[in-house]
Parts: structure tokens; C-alpha cells; sequence
């Protein structure tokens, strides 16, 4: 079964760091462009980063540019989103996602494969 699983969630303080993680069964997440978005009750899904199947290529959300990295790691079919400077405003479920045309990375390509997100509140 061909599916992504998202994990590192969770409730952390303003000012904190969380690393998702983004793991990949049944394909081989390195042929693949990697997304992360969220979205947070109310609102639209956004992109947040984006990592092309290289990973010479990434893109950031404007919001999260200077405190998001995101990363991949291919031999262990994995890839991560740090997040430092956590802001209230970062709250929201963050889904990760699966570009076959992995040579590039954008926020609004048809994404094949999309993992059940995971739970990221930031609050004191």
C-alpha cells in the first residue's frame, strides 16, 4: 500500500522547535518532489516548503522563510520540516505530499500521494 505518514506533531511553547517528519511506504520517496502544507481550522491549505526529488531545489512559504528548513534523506525514505521561531500563527495540521514530476518543487502542482497530517499547536 502506497502511502505518507507524518509524525513530530505536537504542542510547543512560542519561540520552540518541532521536526516533522514525513515517511514514505510502498514507493520510493526518491523519485519524488515532496511538499509540506497546512492548514489551520477556517482556513485554506497553504503551501509551506517544498523539496524537489534531488533536493537541490526548495521553495518556502514567505511566512516561514528564515525559520522553516526542510530537508531529505532518501536512503531512509524521510523528509523533514524544521521548525524554529514557532509563532502561534504556525498552529495548524501540516500535511506532507508526493509530486511524481519530482524535478522541481511548487505549492500548486498536482500532488500524487498525501499523507494524514499531523497536529501542530504552538501555545504558552
Amino acid at each position: 500500500q502506497l502511502q505518507l505518514v507524518e509524525s513530530g506533531g505536537g504542542l510547543v511553547q512560542p519561540g520552540g522547535s518541532l521536526r516533522l517528519s514525513c515517511a514514505a511506504s510502498g514507493f520510493h520517496l526518491e523519485y519524488y518532489a515532496i511538499g509540506w502544507f497546512r492548514q489551520a481550522p477556517g482556513k485554506e491549505r497553504e503551501g509551506v516548503s517544498c523539496i524537489s526529488s534531488s533536493g537541490d531545489s526548495t521553495n518556502y512559504a514567505d511566512s516561514v522563510k528564515g525559520r522553516f528548513t526542510i530537508s531529505r534523506d532518501n536512503a531512509k525514505n524521510t523528509v523533514y520540516l524544521q521548525m524554529n521561531s514557532l509563532k502561534p500563527e504556525d498552529a495548524a495540521v501540516y500535511f506532507c505530499a508526493a509530486d511524481g514530476y519530482g524535478s522541481r518543487c511548487g505549492f500548486l502542482r498536482p500532488y500524487d500521494y498525501w499523507g494524514q497530517g499531523t497536529q501542530v499547536t504552538v501555545s504558552s
